[in-house]
């Protein structure tokens, strides 16, 4: 297993994507590797294409595969899937596999600024470019910051911890990811702590808004599920109830067949499904999350295309 990333949901996520001789898959989150290892261990004779916006990913995926001639390594946000697949001349793939969770490097990597563990510059750049999490919380207005807490940490508390930013930032900049941890534990009440770090919700906040996690998610799904061929599946892993919810509702619309008006007495709008569903969702079991405590919030939602 590599050291880079340990793997949620490694066999059942591929086992999803029913992986056969002849196929082409892409690993939309390659990481570590985990996935994209699985998939070449399935098929001897399958091509597998790897993308990653991580510019440490991408050097970690050219040292482990550097010997492997069936994979092909972009640097790219897996949004933009489409082009990737155009700019390599293909035009369908048979399994798509994308894990939206952090990898594990970038948490334990502290320069990165991810986790409220370490003390590391403000960041939390996937891409190492861009806006950086310093740049928010010392540029936006408070109701700004209150509003990113919210929609992407459900932070209860996100008005006063937006309000204490402000102030703490009129005083001296914040710099590192301590600081920030400890500001914010300084504007909850002492019950918040008790089941998580009372930063935790923050920290994923910025962080979504940092890399825009889920600008276009939807979008991005559809346009994951438009590349697959016929009988092509499409696995996806989510970490929190926000992105969780935008994939069941994008598979759910790939299921749906009519949406005439049931007073309607025949369908006149000719809509059959594009999709079933492989299982509603799968989460990890109670041994996965004791080796792995990262794995505790995951969840897999697989589908098939029926029709283009």
């Amino acid at each position: 297993m590599s050291t880079y990333h340990q793997t949620v949901l490694l066999r059942q996520t591929v086992d999803a994507l029913a992986v056969r001789e002849g196929g082409i898959y892409v690993d939309c989150t390659a990481g570590g590797g985990g996935h994209s290892a699985e998939i070449l261990s399935r098929a001897k004779d399958c091509r597998l294409i790897a993308i990653d916006r991580d510019p440490d990913a991408i050097a970690h995926l050219r040292e482990r595969f550097s010997d492997e001639s069936r994979i092909t390594i972009v640097q790219e946000q897996f949004k933009n899937i489409h082009a990737v697949l155009f700019s390599l001349g293909v035009t369908q793939v048979d399994g798509i596999v994308a894990d939206l969770g952090i990898s594990s490097h970038q948490v334990d990597e502290a320069a990165r600024g991810f986790s409220f563990h370490a003390d590391a510059p403000l960041d939390m750049r996937m891409s190492r470019e861009g806006v950086s999490a310093k740049d928010l919380i010392h540029t936006l207005s408070e109701r700004e910051l209150a509003d990113i807490l919210f929609r992407f940490g459900e932070e209860k508390y996100a008005r006063s911890i937006a309000r204490n930013i402000i102030k703490s930032r009129a005083q001296k900049p914040i710099e590192t990811t301590l600081e920030l941890a400890e500001l914010v534990k300084h504007s909850v009440p002492q019950k918040a702590s008790r089941h998580s770090h009372p930063a935790q919700k923050t920290f994923q906040a910025l962080r979504i808004a940092v890399n825009g996690e889920l600008d276009d998610l939807g979008g991005a799904v559809d346009a994951m599920f438009d590349g697959l061929s016929v009988g092509g599946r499409l696995a996806i892993i989510t970490f929190h109830s926000l992105e969780d919810r935008i994939v069941k509702n994008r598979f759910g619309e790939f299921c749906k067949g009519c949406t005439c008006p049931p007073e309607f007495p025949v369908c006149v709008c000719g809509k059959t499904p594009r999709g079933r569903l492989i299982f509603r969702s799968i989460v990890p079991s109670d041994e996965e999350i004791e080796n792995n405590r990262r794995a505790r919030s995951a969840r897999l939602r697989a589908v098939e295309k029926i029709k283009d």
